[in-house]
């Protein structure tokens, strides 16, 4: 409701009756001190709280907006809005901190990122953004250096900028959702850069070269386990394999990779590519143990007591289906997501032909599973999603895959019984309308009455979502984990066990192979850092990146149009798990980079740097920011 006390409520006000609208382009930091720029400037100076309280304020976020941020600067700007807030003479002063009071209150994290982290995870702040598909990467990938080095034909050492960030340039070159592309600077032009494709290239390109990752540092003593081998856990031990220490892997499954093997399908991520990457790490010298299970076959008392193992992580994915919840979901032929794709990928592959097959959910495991069945052969292929298209979660090129494939979508439409004797043969639907809003600020929905209609299947596969499964833990373990099996870490991922860690869909449900990346790179900072210290912080290391020189016009390619994806034809898919995409030509990736617009040489100009100067190519190494200041 738009009324005095509905707002008052939130900490908000309404003086003219405008509204500002701000989605997750608005930084809430910079527009805190765009607010409070403005009242300082409306302060008449009467009163010292007012002209000196709002200076202050500004001061403190200005120096956060520019990367100089300092612990402690969010306390001080809550204690100093209520000081201004209690003594202001008129109504000016004390309503001037409420932009900063309630920003705090609901974006917290956004100031944390600006102070802990110098990130600014809307884009804006410039001296925090060097270029924003960078800053849209979790991993903090160098986007620009290595499509302007793809540009020149120059691969190994664009691969080189990609794996300092992601050892997974063959995966996230085929399944990454490409956060990157949705802030390219170039689609407010036309098209994004087709960034995912041009790394998928320039990996291509050099497949005939193994890759060993260098050791960075002398090697060390302290031994870490790794529980789980998928990105977050492979990626943590490359990284602690890079700095000396000699690292183990632990895998339940019998083969490596964790939902990148077992949850991806091969039209999508091929095991053998996949392969090839995680032996480049086993090249850094990690050692993987496969069949081996925490909880069966160890505990953490077991490596930290008794094998000698001074830090555990824990990444052990988010591999258990959800139940839907409804009678007769115990039934024979109800074959949940993350299994029926696990069975695929391991065996024995499930006989669909000439089955009628519905999969219930809308995220990336269900479009995965509906395509998939598709291809074993079934002659009906249904998904159903409580919700609209619009809302499905899963990535667009995928749900348009599936579509193209003759999936038949049932939207606003959930299950509500599932029926058979001794074995399924239909499902009962209910119709939904869109309610109210939720708290993520989705319309509910809500069942329509009378709305039932029943829908002929053979074979239902619910997947609604994933949970961590912790059968292994038990209160002797000390690890919290909350009501949905996510484990409870801080912000240095530590758990509530000494020396015990965590990372990937084990913090933070089923999320992307690149989130759980950028998980294995934090993590590994933030152990090298326990290990080397005994302190238990957050560390929060600012990577390099490279300065390529320009050397085209880039006035030619303001035209140019991204070209069409390439695929095998929809005919040619039935019956097998080739690969869809098609890679482009040398010449079609060569000139779609050229499209980039090299923001990363605008930054350096926003800042004050000249590029004349800067040599053919330039790494620049930035130090990491402690918990207590700034190293």
């Amino acid at each position: 409701a738009i009324d005095y006390e509905s707002l008052a409520s939130l900490g908000a006000i309404m003086g003219s009756g405008g509204l500002v609208i701000a989605d997750e382009d608005t930084c809430m930091v910079d527009l805190a001190r765009y607010f409070m720029s403005f009242t300082q400037e409306e302060s008449c100076g009467k009163c010292v709280p007012c002209r000196v309280g709002t200076k202050a304020m500004l001061a403190t976020l200005e120096a956060i907006c520019a990367g100089r941020g300092r612990p402690g600067d969010i306390e001080y700007l809550e204690e100093m809005a209520q000081e201004v807030k209690a003594a202001s003479l008129c109504g000016l002063g004390q309503t001037a901190p409420n932009p900063v009071l309630t920003t705090i209150r609901y974006f917290r994290d956004e100031y944390e990122a600006h102070i802990r982290e110098q990130r600014c995870p809307a884009g804006v702040c410039t001296a925090l953004v060097r270029a924003k598909c960078s800053n849209a990467c979790p991993a903090e990938v160098d986007v620009p250096s290595y499509v302007s080095l793809v540009a020149q034909g120059r691969y190994p050492e664009a691969l080189e900028v990609h794996r300092q960030r992601n050892p997974f340039v063959l995966a996230c070159g085929r399944v990454c959702p490409a956060f990157c592309e949705t802030r390219c600077r170039r689609r407010e032009l036309d098209q994004p850069v087709a960034i995912r494709q041009i790394k998928r290239y320039m990996a291509d390109h050099e497949l005939a070269q193994p890759w060993t990752p260098p050791r960075l540092e002398e090697p060390k003593a302290e031994q870490v386990a790794i529980v789980g081998s998928g990105p977050a856990g492979l990626t943590a031990a490359l990284r602690l394999a890079q700095q000396g220490y000699p690292v183990t892997v632990f895998e339940a499954l019998p083969i490596a990779g964790g939902m990148m093997a077992v949850g991806i399908p091969e039209y999508r991520l091929p095991r053998a590519i996949l392969n090839i990457e995680i032996e480049n790490i086993q090249r850094a010298g990690v050692e993987i143990r496969l069949n081996t299970a925490l909880g069966r076959d160890f505990s953490l008392d077991d490596l930290l007591e008794r094998d000698g193992y001074k830090a555990v992580i824990l990444a052990i994915g988010a591999h258990k289906s959800r139940q839907l919840g409804v009678p007769g979901e115990e039934m024979p032929g109800v074959y949940h997501g993350t299994q029926f794709l696990r069975d695929i990928a391991l065996g024995p592959v499930p006989d669909l032909a000439g089955q009628r097959v519905a999969v219930v959910g809308g995220g990336d495991v269900a479009v995965d599973a509906v395509r998939s069945a598709w291809r074993l052969g079934a002659a009906e292929v249904h998904l159903v999603y409580r919700r609209s298209r619009a809302d499905m979660p899963a990535h667009a090129v995928e749900v348009e895959g599936a579509e193209k494939e003759g999936v038949q979508f049932h939207f606003l439409t959930t299950p509500s019984r599932v029926i058979g004797n001794g074995q399924v043969t239909a499902v009962e639907l209910v119709r939904q309308e869109l309610g109210d809003f939720d708290a993520g600020g989705r319309r509910r929905p809500v069942p329509v009455a009378g709305s039932e209609t029943t829908l002929d299947v053979d074979v239902l596969i619910p997947a609604i979502g994933q949970d961590p499964d912790v059968a292994w833990h038990n209160a002797e373990d000390a690890i919290a984990v909350g009501r949905s099996g996510t484990c409870v870490v801080d912000a240095s991922l530590a758990t509530t066990r000494p020396g015990v860690f965590a990372a990937g869909d084990f913090t933070l449900g089923p999320a992307t192979v690149i989130d759980a990346v950028a998980q294995g790179n934090r993590v590994a900072d933030t152990v090298a850092h326990y290990l080397q210290t005994g302190k238990v912080e957050l560390v929060a290391v600012r990577p390099g990146y490279e300065i390529v020189e320009q050397v085209f016009d880039l006035e030619p390619y303001v035209r140019a149009k991204r070209p069409p994806a390439r695929e095998i034809p929809v005919g040619e898919r039935r019956g097998n798990f080739a690969e869809v995409e098609l890679l482009w030509d040398e010449r079609t990736i060569q000139e779609e980079c050229k499209r980039c617009l090299r923001c990363d040489l605008e930054w350096l100009e926003a800042m004050g740097l000249a590029h004349e100067a800067v040599p053919d190519r330039l790494l620049v190494a930035t130090a990491p920011v402690l918990a207590e200041g700034r190293n």
